[in-house]
């Protein structure tokens, strides 16, 4: 029998399902003690304001605590205190995003770093593309083999690129800027930020190899 190897490929470009965003709020004092408590009131004031978003926050975490002594310019002598408390945050709600990010950026002493979208780990789109690359080895398999003058037979291997035979791995997912995806914002205040949530391209590609009928046309 003939063998015919060929790559299927699919590519397919959908809304982000999560967005995340850092949030630093930072604290300094000459007295010890007093950084600790500036710090530990504006780290409870963001919980308070997170906690008002309630189910619109996919998760939340502190992911950096930091805290250390300034010194002057001779010796060990300590001039001042500094601390810092960083916070990831990643909302599933797009429609409070806007405003949740410019509340927490009008906080005293904090800084803000995002948002970055993404979709779940466990996102059906994942399991289509990849059925979608099945699909297009198939075709393209027997498009080989007509072309030859054959016919499939039977489907020998399929797998990830990288796994069958002298093959170079490749997989990715990429992601690309697209077009404004505008929501309002909750009741009143300042004007809403309009956001405009990159769109993600997820890009699947398998390897088959067929065994195809005696060619007919070489």
């Amino acid at each position: 029998m003939t063998v015919v190897a060929v790559r299927g490929e699919a590519v397919r470009e959908v809304d982000p399902e999560l967005a995340e965003f850092t949030v630093t709020v930072v604290a300094r004092d000459k007295d010890r003690q007093a950084t600790l408590t500036r710090l530990r009131e504006r780290a409870e004031a963001l919980r308070g304001l997170f906690d008002r978003y309630g189910d619109g926050i996919e998760r939340r975490e502190t992911s950096g605590l930091h805290v250390h002594p300034e010194m002057g310019k001779k010796g060990e002598r300590v001039t001042a205190y500094s601390g810092s408390v960083s916070t990831t945050v990643v909302v599933k709600d797009f429609a409070a995003l806007g405003e949740m990010l410019l509340t927490v950026a009008n906080q005293d002493q904090t800084h803000v770093h995002g948002p970055v979208w993404s979709l779940r780990q466990d996102s059906p789109v994942f399991k289509e593309v990849r059925r979608d690359a099945v699909a297009d080895a198939i075709v393209r398999g027997k498009e080989y083999a007509d072309a030859l003058g054959a016919q499939v037979v039977d489907l020998i291997e399929l797998s990830d690129p990288g796994l069958s035979r002298g093959s170079e791995s490749f997989a990715q997912f990429q992601q690309y800027d697209a077009g404004s995806m505008k929501r309002a914002a909750y009741g009143g205040g300042p004007a809403p930020l309009e956001l405009d949530p990159q769109r993600q391209r997820v890009r699947a590609e398998v390897e088959a190899r067929f065994t195809v009928t005696t060619p007919t046309r070489l």
